[in-house]
Parts: C-alpha cells; structure tokens; sequence
C-alpha cells in the first residue's frame, strides 16, 4: 500500500515537470516568434533593404509563428494530460490507497483486541499458580531461624586458632644474673630446650588478623637470652664475634659455655663480688 502510494506520487510529479517543461518552451517560441513578426515590418518598412532580405524575414517570421503554434499546441495536450492524472490521483489512487491503510489498520486494532483477550484468559488461569507461589515463600520466611543459620554459618567459617598466650616480662636491668652460678647455666639449658620447641610447633600456624613474621617475633622474643655485655676481645670470643659467620648456627649451649669460659667471666665475678662488699 505504502508502496502504491509512493509510486503514484512520483508519477504525478514526473506529469508536473513535462508541464512545466512545455510551458517554458511555449513562452520561448511566443517570444522568438513577436521579435521575428517586428523584425520583418521593419525591413518591409525600409526602403533601403532590397526585396530579397524582405523575403527571408518574412520567411523567418512565418518559421517562428508555426514553431508557436506546435508549441502552442504540445503545452495544450500536456495540460490536459496532467489535469486528467491530476484529478485521477486526487479521486481515485489517493482514496483508494487510504481505504487500503485505513482497512490494514482495522485488522491490526482487532488483531490487537484479540491479543489482549487471549493474554487476560492465560492470566486469570496463572492467577492460583501465583497464590501457590507466593504461599511457598511466606512459609519458607516465617521457618527462618537466624540463631541457626548462625551457628551453621560459624561451624563452616571457624578457624580452630586458640588466642595467644600472656608475653612474659624481659628484664634488661641485671642481665648478669643469669651467669652467676652453674646451677643458672644448667635452668637456662632445661628451659631453652622446651622454648625451642614451642617455637618450632607455633612456626607454621597461622593465627587470624596477624603476620607470620610479627607472630614469631611475639612468641620467640621472651625465651631469647639477652644479649653479653660488652667485653674486650679474646681469643677465644673472636671467632664468634658479630662477624662470624657460624655464630647464628650454634647451639644456645654452647654459646654459654663459651661465655663461662671465657675472660669476661672473671670481671663478671668482681663486678658481683664489688656489689655484695658495697
């Protein structure tokens, strides 16, 4: 229909421009034709123009009033012709068409009506499967039991970690007072072993919220001896000074012996005998 519609109105248009065209060349002829006709009176009214050039634009005027009558007459066929489409496309292919599009539209109101009912009628039948539904999910609301869920939701995300215990107090005021005697030397010996072991079981648990690295230094810091007062060099401390390389591998044992053993233990001595006396 659309389709009709466009290509009578393309046909109407191409009528309008051959009138127009017509019309043009009509109006051009009528004109050439008037200067031809004053042309010719003029030479026939000079005397001085022989009869042969009086011939030729008598001849020539006559040429341009025929060329105005054909003219004349195509432009009066022409307009015809268009007044005919005209009134054929105003009367007849435009109404025409419009009754097309008008009894399209009927039958798409009607099918949309029959749309509609159809929808309602499946509604109305889904209507007691919503109600079903919707029960279901204030049954299923009402049996919350949040204490529960909970609860199941801790057994699933608990870790097992125990807190940590209480950090012992470091005293750096009298690190002397370890190396008083053999009887301190052999406590220190029983209590570094079971720290060592502690230490060892608590390296690869992982507690929630803190380091790994901060972690150990919490649980290892308390058992650490502090460290030997600063002496002079001797023989036997200089292959385990700072520089040693195979200072950090020995047993904490024996770096005690070695400290008992060495010099440093004698002016520890006096410094405790100087103490007592005072």
């Amino acid at each position: 229909n659309f389709h009709d519609g466009r290509k009578a109105q393309q046909h109407i248009e191409t009528c309008w421009k051959q009138l127009e065209s017509s019309k043009r060349r009509f109006e051009r002829d009528c004109k050439e034709a008037d200067r031809a006709q004053q042309y010719f009176e003029k030479m026939d009214a000079d005397i001085n123009v022989t009869k042969a050039d009086v011939e030729k634009a008598r001849q020539q005027a006559q040429i341009r009033h025929q060329m105005a009558e054909d003219s004349k007459a195509d432009y009066s066929s022409i307009l015809q012709k268009f007044n005919h489409e005209q009134h054929e496309y105003y009367h007849t292919h435009i109404p025409n068409i419009f009754q097309k599009i008008q009894e399209m539209e009927e039958r798409r109101i009607v099918r949309i009506g029959e749309s509609m009912k159809t929808y309602a009628e499946v509604d109305r039948q889904v209507i007691p499967i919503i109600g079903k539904c919707l029960d279901g999910i204030v049954k299923a609301a009402e049996s919350i039991d949040q204490k529960n869920d909970s609860q199941l939701v801790i057994e699933a995300y608990k870790s097992g970690f125990e807190p940590p215990g209480d950090i012992e107090f470091e005293d750096y005021t009298q690190p002397m007072k370890r190396t008083v005697s053999d009887n301190s030397l052999s406590n220190s010996r029983g209590e570094g072993k079971p720290d060592l072991k502690f230490g060892g079981k608590s390296k690869g648990k992982l507690w929630p919220f803190i380091k790994k690295n901060k972690l150990m230094s919490l649980l290892t810091s308390p058992h650490q001896p502090p460290p030997p007062p600063p002496a002079s060099a001797s023989p036997s401390a200089v292959p385990n000074g700072p520089q040693s390389p195979k200072q950090q591998k020995e047993p904490l044992s024996h770096r005690f012996n070695e400290f008992m053993t060495s010099k440093p233990k004698i002016h520890c001595f006096r410094s405790l005998k100087r103490g007592v006396s005072s």
